[in-house]
């Protein structure tokens, strides 16, 4: 009998064993676990669209829009937003303490831990999305979403909001490619009463008194509180600066009377779309002691990361620049066109080590009209008799170095 009760107990705790190894074998990873074939920020957008019911590609668009998915060490924008995200904190906008408290998670964290910074996104998208009316049928639609992204950009009116949702479904309906891919949505967007309105800057909207100087331009008025009237000194620098921020960002919070900041003009980086917010002969605060004397050129993107710089925007701001030197007599070199880093009295370091000024300063010297491309100081030649410079010598800067 007794052995038979050893017997039992040792039966019984056979199975106890097997179904503990079997309960530790069937339980799901860990919800910070990254799945396999993601990467570490893809499966960070993963788990912040599940959870607050968000598609994940308007999640990761409205990342890459803000921030090319850097989140910049915790470093603030110029409108004061933090991370991957842009959760902004000033005076207008408080989409970082909303995802607090949405959340649950510490400002600190949503400034600086990514995954943070991204469910805090995706929390305040979700909220803009319900108080639109979205149902749990239109959540699952990526179009249905364009309403939402436009409030989300904290534009101050909705010209300038369709503006930023635009920029942002160009990146739904054209795919991103990289670590954090989003596929190609052939699909128009959902724009409801944003359909009536056209984006800023638009010639529809502006009036004869307001066009821009430079002709290729938009022109979009800062706000009154962020210039000056006027001038106290001629024109005679060109000065190069870059937003910390996006291109939409950056004119909605120059449109922001609380900013005290502002340029004479806003450079895409995706396409070289420029924006003029200054009139040329008032004053744009931007670079302190410079503001007298500077015309400023604000190009979107941030310091530390090279990507912002595309060829489109070099050629771009580079052809604006040639038209300010042309305009006004400045020198085509680093005599008339400086960094906002070299500004006496400024503690900027924009554009920074990434902005190739040798690139620039061959495109702001390179002529327009024709097949001829003539270069300040150069002198081209045509050796194949095609009607097209096949070498040109030029010279650029004071020391007059000859290049090729």
């Amino acid at each position: 009998m007794a052995g038979t009760r050893r017997r039992r107990r040792r039966a019984g705790v056979a199975l106890l064993v097997a179904a503990l190894a079997g309960a530790v074998a069937v339980q799901p990873a860990p919800v910070s676990a990254t799945p396999p074939g993601r990467t570490a920020l893809d499966a960070a957008f993963v788990r912040a669209a599940q959870e607050y019911d968000v598609p994940r590609d308007v999640l990761v668009a409205v990342g890459y829009g803000e921030s090319r998915l850097d989140g910049h060490g915790g470093e603030p924008s110029q409108a004061n937003g933090y991370g991957v995200m842009h959760l902004v904190s000033n005076p207008v906008r408080h989409s970082l303490e909303r995802a607090a408290a949405l959340t649950g998670e510490p400002v600190a964290r949503l400034k600086t831990v990514t995954p943070a910074n991204i469910r805090g996104g995706a929390a305040v998208l979700r909220e803009l999305a319900d108080a639109e009316g979205l149902t749990a049928r239109d959540r699952d639609r990526v179009t249905a979403w364009y309403p939402v992204v436009a409030r989300y950009g904290g534009a101050a009116d909705d010209a300038t909001a369709r503006l930023y949702a635009d920029g942002i479904y160009e990146l739904v309906q054209q795919g991103i490619p990289g670590a954090v891919p989003v596929r190609a949505h052939r699909v128009e967007p959902e724009r409801g009463r944003y359909a009536a309105v056209a984006p800023a800057g638009t010639a529809s909207r502006t009036l004869a008194a307001a066009v821009p100087e430079y002709p290729p331009a938009r022109w979009v008025a800062a706000n009154g509180a962020n210039y000056g009237v006027g001038r106290s000194s001629r024109i005679t620098t060109v000065i190069l600066h870059v937003t910390q921020g996006s291109y939409a960002g950056t004119i909605s919070w120059f449109q922001n009377p609380s900013a005290g900041v502002s340029a004479h003009y806003v450079v895409k980086s995706s396409n070289g779309e420029i924006t003029q917010m200054v009139r040329e002969g008032d004053t744009a605060y931007h670079a302190r002691s410079g503001n007298a004397y500077g015309v400023g050129i604000e190009h979107e993107g941030y310091v530390d990361n090279p990507a912002w710089f595309t060829d489109a925007m070099y050629r771009s701001s580079a052809a604006l620049t040639r038209y300010l030197c042309d305009k006004y007599g400045i020198p085509k070199n680093r005599t008339g066109i400086k960094g906002h880093n070299e500004i006496p009295g400024n503690d900027h370091t924009d554009p920074g080590p990434n902005w190739n000024w040798n690139y620039y300063l061959s495109l702001v010297n390179q002529g327009g009209g024709g097949p001829t491309v003539r270069y300040f100081g150069g002198s081209p030649t045509d050796f194949t008799g095609d009607g097209r410079d096949d070498v040109v010598a030029f010279t650029h800067g004071s020391l007059a170095d000859a290049y090729v």
